[in-house]
């Protein structure tokens, strides 16, 4: 007995999403599983649907003489009744009314339709939201639970972890969001589709999306960092020399990038043009700061020195040093920012070395050993300038600190001050003489060359008065306490001489 089945494929496939394809087969599995509970095999159980959707279920039989199985088995006599040209070993079709299914089969039938459609719904979702990681999509606020914000995104639900919401948005029920796909996954509870705000990719999409000309890659995006919440750097080139990249992402009168940051809740964004020359492309990354000059310290270890003005190196730096920051990772250089003044003090100190360095005929060995904390490569910059309020410039100052001091500075961190006290471990050699010889503790003298010990090393008789003496370089007078000249700066070290 034929059943028309049209309308059901009809409302699955306007309930569910489904295609005809996948309803077919789960109507198959789904009859066939009411025959096997009925008759304990569905081996010979044979299910076809026309063209006119219409399902006929049959049960295969073979002839014999002697039933044994008679689901599987006919008798000859009988075979003869509905085929008289029946013989013993052939097979026979017999239809199956699916409506003298019992109660229990007509059960176990639904139960298996039921999770048939659930698994084709599972993996027809996975598969179309698998293929969306990386896009933007738009859902509305449902729920919260523990931080965690349950997004409706129409045909499922997706969830918008902590740890990827902006910390200077809140949301309401039914607000609308917008979120990248980050992750989906398959779960025992259903498929879970993980949303971010925070990811650089976000705003690299949402660029997408407002500037046609970074769709079309026109303008392409060299690099992008961020601060989820505060500040966004890019860096933009054009691949045609009439489209100015910066421009064509800021919009007429601004219009995209307010359009932009109206969606970043207010993150400050920086736009800036790519520039293949290291120097150009510094100054550009410290943006807004106007940047007077670029000096490259160390182009293998990517170490350089931005110099601004006074008014300028707050900005330079940013709050927090967030600016500086995240310009150090945008150029994946090691930046230094110094004012004027400070970049000129630095000058005359280098130059001091140099000439004492050729004064003692190792102008080779120039620049080699360091002396100041802001020469030390990789140091926080933030450290430096706090110290600097402090009037410790020098390494052999902040040495000579002791623990309880250098914490009551209250400026600094104790994992900077251990921060910083590893790097000085790491790039300068410290060496001290035995004290049962009746020498004070030495620092190899730092940027003044590997002088000879006779030429730089101040032989004198200490007294409980601190004799003035004259200093070896400038004659400038200087006492035994001190371990660098007032006037010239060059470093001092001084010894006992058994008479």
């Amino acid at each position: 007995m034929a059943i028309d089945i049209s309308e059901v494929i009809h409302q699955l496939i306007q309930d569910r999403g489904m295609s005809e394809e996948l309803i077919l087969r789960t109507i198959e599995n789904t009859i066939l599983a009411a025959y096997k509970r009925r008759y304990g095999n569905a081996d010979n159980a044979i299910v076809r649907i026309s063209e006119e959707r219409e399902v006929s279920v049959y049960a295969k039989k073979k002839i014999v003489d002697g039933v044994y199985d008679p689901v599987s088995e006919m008798d000859l006599e009988e075979a003869k009744v509905l085929n008289p040209e029946a013989d013993i070993g052939d097979e026979i079709l017999i239809d199956v009314d699916p409506k003298g299914f019992d109660r229990i089969s007509v059960q176990s039938a639904k139960q298996t339709a039921h999770q048939s459609i659930r698994e084709i719904q599972k993996d027809s979702l996975y598969s179309e939201y698998k293929n969306k990681v990386g896009e933007i999509i738009i859902g509305y606020y449902q729920r919260e639970r523990n931080g965690t914000i349950y997004v409706d995104l129409g045909k499922l639900e997706g969830i918008l972890p902590k740890k990827y919401q902006s910390p200077r948005e809140t949301y309401h029920i039914n607000d609308r969001i917008k979120a990248l796909i980050i992750e989906v996954n398959k779960t025992p509870a259903g498929l879970q589709v993980v949303l971010s705000r925070t990811h650089t990719d976000f705003v690299r999409a949402i660029f997408e999306l407002e500037v046609p000309e970074i769709y079309d890659k026109t303008v392409e995006i060299h690099k992008l960092v961020r601060e989820p919440g505060y500040r966004t750097k890019l860096a933009v080139y054009s691949n045609r020399d009439d489209v100015d990249p910066v421009g064509a992402c800021v919009g007429l009168k601004g219009v995209r990038i307010q359009s932009i940051i109206k969606e970043l809740e207010g993150e400050k964004i920086d736009i800036l043009k790519y520039d293949p020359d290291p120097r150009r492309f510094i100054k550009n990354a410290l943006s807004p700061a106007e940047v007077r000059d670029v000096i490259i310290l160390d182009e293998g270890k990517h170490q350089a020195l931005a110099v601004v003005s006074e008014s300028q190196l707050s900005l330079a730096i940013g709050k927090q040093g967030l600016n500086v920051r995240l310009a150090n990772r945008l150029v994946d250089w090691n930046i230094d920012v110094k004012t004027d003044a400070q970049f000129e003090e630095m000058d005359i100190a280098a130059e001091s070395r140099r000439a004492v360095s050729e004064l003692f005929g190792d102008a080779e060995g120039y620049g080699e050993e360091l002396s100041r904390i802001s020469e030390l490569p990789g140091v926080d910059t933030l450290v430096v300038q706090a110290l600097q309020e402090k009037d410790i410039d020098f390494i052999e100052d902040f040495l000579a600190l002791s623990q309880e001091e250098l914490l009551g500075l209250k400026v600094i961190t104790a994992e900077q001050l251990e921060a910083l006290h590893k790097l000085i471990e790491e790039n300068v050699e410290i060496v001290e003489e035995d004290d049962e010889k009746g020498s004070l503790p030495e620092e190899a003298l730092s940027g003044a060359g590997n002088v000879s010990e006779d030429e730089q090393v101040l032989h004198e008789e200490l007294s409980p008065e601190l004799e003035t003496y004259e200093c070896p370089e400038c004659g400038a007078p200087i006492t035994v306490d001190m371990t660098s000249c007032p006037n010239c700066g060059i470093g001092l070290s001084f010894e006992y001489e058994d008479e």
